[in-house]
């Protein structure tokens, strides 16, 4: 199978002289947090995301292979129809990573793997970095292989998804405020995904968007940012650790030891399945419960207002 050349990997000088430039700028801009332990942590990851993608990227590459081999159709890449296969190419793929990302918050298996993008508690370049390195023991991959079925070529498959990670890169930053209107209404933003990061109640559970906001829109997942409360950023219950292998694994941890105290087969399956934070006795409490808690006091402050 042909090979395209990484758009992560090109991407690494980049990344590594925004992250050093905006750590500057953050001396000057209050707006703009880093600590050096939290940024240090989520580089850190991401090294290790690069090696976890050499141990089984090829893995990877035979699963894509062997789905590509039952293709419905032969779609060849050419001049005459490139101009228009990679523009339905990058769009599709787009919207298998929101089918993707969607179900990395609402189905505990997945969540497991994209928990650690989560648990920094700032919000800068440098956590864009904090990347998995459980995404091919989770089969986080799976959502692109409807794609490879269709008959699109494999490389040029991964290539697009590798554009589309690379994009997502600079919507890490509280340095952006809104952009123009034309564009936040078509493109995920820095400020559409400062809602997704939050933990406030009212933007959990929003803008999954990987590069068009349009699907946050069409499926009824978008939530503006508002000026009325500041964002607080990490994870409902926060790790509060920098210890690498905790950030990685702490949900696999988690799960397993809720399958082993399951009382029955049902229970142990559904804690794989379920919602994060769903519990057999219900004594957890899962982002929607919360949002509904904070939705009836918000009904409550109307009303007695």
């Amino acid at each position: 199978m042909e090979t395209l050349p990484s758009p992560t990997t090109w991407a690494i000088p980049f990344f590594a002289l925004t992250i050093m430039a905006e750590w500057l700028w953050s001396r000057r801009n209050a707006r703009i947090k880093y600590e050096t332990k939290d940024a240090v942590t989520s580089m850190a990851m991401g090294i290790g995301s690069v090696i976890a993608g050499i141990l089984f990227g090829s893995a990877i590459l035979a699963s894509a292979g062997f789905v590509y081999e039952y293709r419905i159709w032969d779609i060849e890449l050419t001049w005459a129809n490139g101009f228009w296969l990679i523009p339905v190419i990058f769009i599709l793929d787009d919207l298998a990573y929101y089918c993707f990302h969607r179900s990395a918050h609402r189905v505990r298996w997945f969540w497991a793997a994209h928990v650690n993008h989560h648990t920094s508690q700032h919000y800068n370049l440098s956590t864009a970095l904090r990347q998995t390195w459980s995404g091919f023991f989770a089969l986080s991959f799976i959502f692109r292989m409807p794609l490879l079925f269709i008959g699109f070529p494999p490389a040029l498959v991964f290539f697009l998804g590798g554009i589309n990670l690379v994009y997502q890169y600079w919507i890490h930053t509280e340095a952006i405020d809104k952009m123009s209107r034309w564009f936040e209404a078509i493109m995920n933003t820095p400020s559409h995904h400062r809602v997704h990061h939050a933990t406030n109640a009212r933007y959990l559970d929003r803008n999954y968007a990987g590069v068009f906001i349009i699907w946050d829109k069409m499926f009824g997942t978008f939530e503006p940012e508002t000026q009325d409360e500041t964002i607080q950023y990490g994870i409902v219950k926060n790790l509060d650790t920098h210890n690498l292998i905790w950030v990685a694994f702490h949900e696999w941890v988690g799960i397993a030891r809720d399958i082993w105290n399951a009382p029955s087969w049902r229970d142990r399956v559904n804690y794989c399945i379920r919602e994060p934070g769903w519990s057999h006795d219900g004594s957890r409490e899962t982002s929607s419960s919360i949002k509904k808690r904070w939705q009836r006091k918000q009904k409550e402050q109307i009303h007695g207002s």
